[in-house]
């Protein structure tokens, strides 16, 4: 079985339930939904078993590695590939997948195209996701970084809020904007590079020459794409709009996962193919890392949307996970990695949550909310440790994540760290303040008659929950998978991790 193609078999699982579920009958709704599920789990199971044959102390780059050619004359390969990095963050769209199906299972009787195609998309999408992290052609990697664009552009044009279509025409001009920066690059690497076959793999292209003029453009091509992507403070704002009006399944995977490719993509193309180029950018980088973090954190406290208010925390996490990897330490971006993961489940949590809210109510504002945790206390309790979970608790998942970056970040960057710690005291703020006015206090007429979590609500939260929980206790498992990477990565790109200054003592000899 060392020869079996597990990555090709893992995209088109999805790939092909997409095709299935859209081309059954229009008044087949349920019967798709259905069949969504269980190709969404078939794809879960196989992650599973990838996991498990997964070697964490291998010395190759990528595992399960397959390479065929794709245009010959281009040098572009069909080439795919995880490491560890890759492969949680795989597992991170595999395992949300079959979750927002379930949660979105009332969500797109409303949409234009019909219930079917919704979780076509969803299916495609996952698809998209799973080829964008496995890619080890830079080519493909473009290939599938463009191609996500359009079922989420669908997904939230035709299933999204009031303001959908500005919400999904702002979404895809943003980044369509940083795809073609990222063509130009990828055209510009094809030029510099000594061409024939295979030259967009990662490992040809690590060890190319090129001026150090070339390297700084090549890197700021991909770098502002995925900067967009992430999003990273400036170029962020269409976030709170595609976040807020996209259905809640689609706000998952778009916020959970798809954002995610911008980070990845920074430390899996930026800082190996571009090292000098990549310490050259790393204080301002830095800069704007911080920023996004105070930034994201201070309008979060001022929304009144609920799901703007996630949304805009999110920009600031992003700030965090950009801030990991560019501190350029190995305990800096196994934090950032991991905290990709875990941004993951509680980013899922609140918006789901937040999504079963607005179903009962009606209404994104938070001010129509009050009393929640008296008629529904399960909601409430569910929803409060996601929050706690997006504040990075002590014994919640991001915690951990959260203290790995400044640690991190201090080892280099000690002014960058202290700022950015301001953020964790902001996210307190917004984060009680959002539970206060919505779930505490008498509850009103209009939430008086509110039912608790049903059971595929809380077939839904339970899982996500469970994952906080279990990663805030006991991060080991994917910190053992992540690090092997993480210190491959840290060594492509020449720097060591700063050696600890201890003070001597006092009538010590110096």
């Amino acid at each position: 079985m060392t020869d079996f193609p597990w990555l090709t078999t893992l995209g088109a699982i999805p790939l092909v339930g997409s095709a299935v579920v859209a081309a059954m009958p229009r008044h087949r709704s349920l019967l798709a939904k259905q069949v969504a599920l269980g190709f969404s789990l078939v794809t879960l199971a196989v992650v599973v078993v990838l996991a498990l044959r997964f070697d964490a102390t291998s010395t190759k780059q990528f595992q399960f590695a397959e390479t065929h050619e794709w245009i010959p004359q281009f040098g572009v390969s069909y080439a795919v590939g995880v490491d560890g990095i890759a492969l949680v963050l795989v597992a991170l769209a595999a395992v949300l997948t079959p979750i927002c199906i379930l949660a979105s299972w009332h969500d797109a009787g409303e949409g234009r195209r019909g219930v079917r195609i919704y979780f076509a998309l969803l299916l495609a999408l996952e698809t998209m996701m799973i080829g964008v992290f496995v890619a080890t052609d830079v080519f493909l990697f473009y290939v599938f970084f463009e191609a996500m664009l359009i079922p989420m552009y669908f997904i939230i044009g035709s299933y999204g809020g009031p303001q959908r279509s500005y919400a999904a025409v702002k979404f895809l001009l943003y980044s369509l904007f940083g795809g073609l920066l990222m063509l130009a690059a990828v055209i510009g690497l094809f030029v510099v590079s000594d061409g024939g076959a295979q030259a967009f793999l990662f490992e040809n292209l690590q060890v190319m020459h090129i001026t150090q003029t070339t390297e700084r453009l090549l890197f700021l091509g991909f770098f502002v794409a995925f900067a967009i992507k992430a999003p990273l403070w400036p170029v962020h704002t269409w976030l709170p709009d595609a976040a807020a009006e996209a259905p809640p399944g689609g706000a998952v995977l778009l916020v959970g996962v798809m954002d995610k490719v911008g980070t990845f993509g920074m430390i899996r193309l930026c800082l190996p193919l571009f090292p000098d180029a990549s310490k050259w950018a790393a204080p301002v980088v830095i800069t704007l890392a911080v920023i996004g973090i105070l930034y994201g954190a201070l309008l979060a406290i001022g929304q009144t949307d609920i799901k703007r208010l996630i949304a805009y925390t999110s920009i600031s996490h992003f700030g965090f996970i950009t801030l990991g990897i560019f501190a350029m330490t190995t305990t800096g971006q196994a934090g950032s990695t991991l905290y990709m993961f875990n941004h993951g489940f509680s980013t899922a949590a609140l918006f789901l949550i937040a999504g079963f809210m607005i179903s009962r109510r009606g209404s994104r504002r938070i001010a129509d909310y009050g009393g929640v945790q008296r008629v529904a206390p399960v909601l409430a309790g569910t929803f409060l440790v996601a929050g706690l979970s997006s504040l990075a608790l002590p014994g919640l998942s991001s915690f951990i994540s959260e203290f790995l970056v400044l640690v991190g970040t201090f080892q280099r960057y000690q002014v960058a760290a202290v700022l950015a710690t301001l953020g964790i005291i902001l996210a307190s703020v917004y984060i009680l303040l959002m539970y206060q006015r919505t779930m505490t206090g008498e509850p009103p007429e209009s939430t008086a008659g509110w039912r608790d979590l049903s059971a595929r609500e809380t077939w839904v939260v339970a899982p996500l929950i469970a994952v906080i929980i279990a990663l805030g206790f006991f991060p080991k498992p994917v910190l053992d998978i992540i690090n092997p990477s993480v210190q491959r990565t840290v060594k492509q790109v020449g720097v060591t991790d700063p050696k600890p200054v201890v003070p001597a003592a006092e009538g010590t000899n110096k």
